[in-house]
Order: C-alpha cells, then sequence, then structure tokens
C-alpha cells in the first residue's frame, strides 16, 4: 500500500435544471453524486463506465475546471476543492490532464513548441533557452523529434497529436495526470502505442494515473485498480485481477461478459440488461441500478445500498453482499 496522493470524499456536482422566461430552478441533473476513492502515489486507478455515468465530470473536478456541489478533494494532504482559482493555479503543475480529442484540443493557431512550452511560461519560466531545450527533450520523450515542434497540429496524425498532448501535460512535471479517454479517438493499432508510452513514462517518472475510460480491455491493460461508475456513482472498485476474474456488482458482471475473448474457443455467457440508464435528473429511489439488474431485490428499491469491503481489497455497492 502506497502513499495516498489524491483522496475524494462524497464528491458531488449537480447542474440545475432552470425553466420559463426567470430561469426558476426545476430540478438538478445528478451528473456526480457521491464518489469516494484514494489514489496512491505510483499507480494508476482506471475509472470506467457507460456514457453519462459521471467519469469525465469527476476527472474536471479534480482538476478545477468544475467546482464541485459538495464533497472535498485532497491533494498531497491539502484540500483544493475550496481554493481560488489562483490559488489552484500555483498547484496545477503538480497534476495535469491530458484530453479526449487530440483534434480539439490542440490550438490549431499555435505552433507545438509553443503549445509544449505554453505550462512553462504560465508557470513563471522567462529563459527562451530552458523553455527551448524543455520543448525539445519533451518532444523526444514522447517519440517525435524536436524539429517538427516547428509545425502545426494540423500536419500530424491523431497519435501524433495525442503525443504532443502527453508532452505538454508533462511539460512542468506533474506527480498525478487525469487521462479522459485518451485514446477513445484513436485507431485500434495506435491505441496500444499511447498506452504503452504511458505505461513507460509512468515508470520513467514515477507518475500518477486516473486513466478514464469505457473501454474495460483497454482498462485492463494499464490499470493496478479499476473503478467502475453507474449514473453518478461508484458501484465497485478492485484491483484489475479480482475485478475482471471475479465481478462482484451485477453491473460489472454485465459489462465485463461483453468483452470480447480472443480465444474463440472460449465461450463466455453473454448478460444483455434490459431497459435504458435512467435519467440523472430524476433518478431511481435505492440503488441506481434496481431497475436493469436481474438480481434485484425489494430493499433495492427503497434503500441505497453503501460501500463495503465484500472481499480484502474487493468493494462493492450491492445489497447482494451485506451480509
Amino acid at each position: 500500500m502506497g502513499t495516498p496522493l489524491l483522496e475524494v470524499k462524497e464528491l458531488k456536482k449537480h447542474f440545475p435544471l432552470n425553466k420559463g422566461w426567470f430561469g426558476r430552478q426545476t430540478g438538478s441533473v445528478k451528473a456526480v453524486d457521491g464518489v469516494s476513492f484514494v489514489i496512491n502515489e505510483g499507480e494508476t486507478l482506471g475509472l470506467v463506465g457507460e456514457s453519462g455515468c459521471g467519469k469525465s465530470t469527476t476527472g474536471r473536478m479534480i482538476m478545477s475546471l468544475l467546482k464541485p456541489t459538495d464533497g472535498q478533494i485532497w491533494f498531497k494532504g491539502q484540500e483544493i476543492s475550496k481554493l481560488k482559482d489562483d490559488e489552484v493555479r500555483d498547484l496545477r503543475k503538480d497534476f495535469q490532464m491530458v484530453f479526449q480529442d487530440p483534434y480539439a484540443s490542440l490550438n490549431p493557431r499555435m505552433k507545438v513548441k509553443d503549445i509544449v512550452a505554453e505550462p512553462l511560461i504560465i508557470h513563471g519560466e522567462k529563459d527562451k533557452g530552458v523553455i527551448q531545450n524543455r520543448v525539445d527533450e519533451l518532444m523526444k520523450t514522447v517519440g517525435l523529434n524536436a524539429f517538427q515542434a516547428d509545425r502545426y497540429p494540423h500536419e500530424f496524425s491523431g497519435g501524433q497529436r495525442q503525443r504532443i498532448g502527453i508532452a505538454r501535460a508533462l511539460a512542468v512535471k506533474p506527480k498525478l495526470i487525469i487521462a479522459d479517454e485518451p485514446v477513445s479517438a484513436l485507431d485500434v493499432s495506435i491505441q496500444s502505442q499511447i498506452l504503452n508510452l504511458l505505461q513507460d513514462l509512468q515508470e520513467e517518472m514515477g507518475l500518477t494515473y486516473l486513466f478514464i475510460a469505457h473501454d474495460l480491455s483497454v482498462v485492463e491493460h494499464i490499470s493496478d485498480r479499476i473503478g467502475v461508475m453507474y449514473l453518478g456513482r461508484l458501484v465497485e472498485v478492485a484491483d484489475k485481477d479480482s475485478l475482471y476474474d471475479e465481478p462482484l456488482h451485477p453491473y460489472t458482471q454485465a459489462l465485463i461478459s461483453a468483452v470480447p475473448v480472443p480465444n474463440p474457443r472460449l465461450k463466455r455467457e453473454r448478460i444483455i440488461l434490459k431497459g435504458d440508464i435512467p435519467s440523472p435528473a430524476n433518478p431511481p429511489t435505492g440503488c441506481p441500478f434496481h431497475t436493469r439488474c436481474p438480481k434485484a431485490m425489494d430493499i433495492c428499491k427503497t434503500k441505497v445500498p453503501v460501500m463495503r469491503e465484500a472481499r480484502e481489497g474487493h468493494y462493492t455497492a450491492c445489497h447482494l453482499y451485506e451480509s
């Protein structure tokens, strides 16, 4: 067990729903509704779930790009969720983000050398020689040539642009990187290259990752522990071997049953979930998954399950494991 670098406690983000001429609030979208987890130094926590489950919103709150409605975010023993923007700016060199879309996350009007150098300049580096050397070093670190830094983003492929995004994130030597679906917009052949690069960088620099994705096979490749989200809540957290070999929560079981098996002789029984994901503006009472759960009981309709340790190091929020 390492030293906790990031700790999230009962984090919530509710977006108001307004109607009428005067914008009267009639409700709220509960995008994240009480998420708690810890990431230790040097480890990778994968965060998975269907689109709209709140995983990207969680990452953006940790980055202070969104203000939480409630809850706490602790980084290196300091609570950062209540800090003002200028106070967060000084801390942000310790946590950086790699965004999902390598086409939209890079300014098309800036040369790559200026994109990669921007975090250094923002955090007070004025020596042009130091900046140039750092940009050259970062380009080589992510597998690009230093002379390519004089080009514009449109002159690169998707995989190369994501490498530039990673170089920008590494510029100020962060301790934590939040990777928000960093390979979902890339070809499958390029995905493995970017994942291997992230793993190599983690070993070389001692980085800690929060890796957000919807693809369970991608998360399995890179993560030490995995958290599964459904409708704004964490339903299961475990190390990857425990989670994939013996998932406990019915939702995780359904997700893993859908992952293709590379061996054609092996057959995995597919669990088909009925119905659609409820709206986060009007979530069901009790367990948020009970409307689609094949194992739902009467208690699931009225009582929200508490996250508990069902096995050593394996946590789940399900009434099936309460006794």
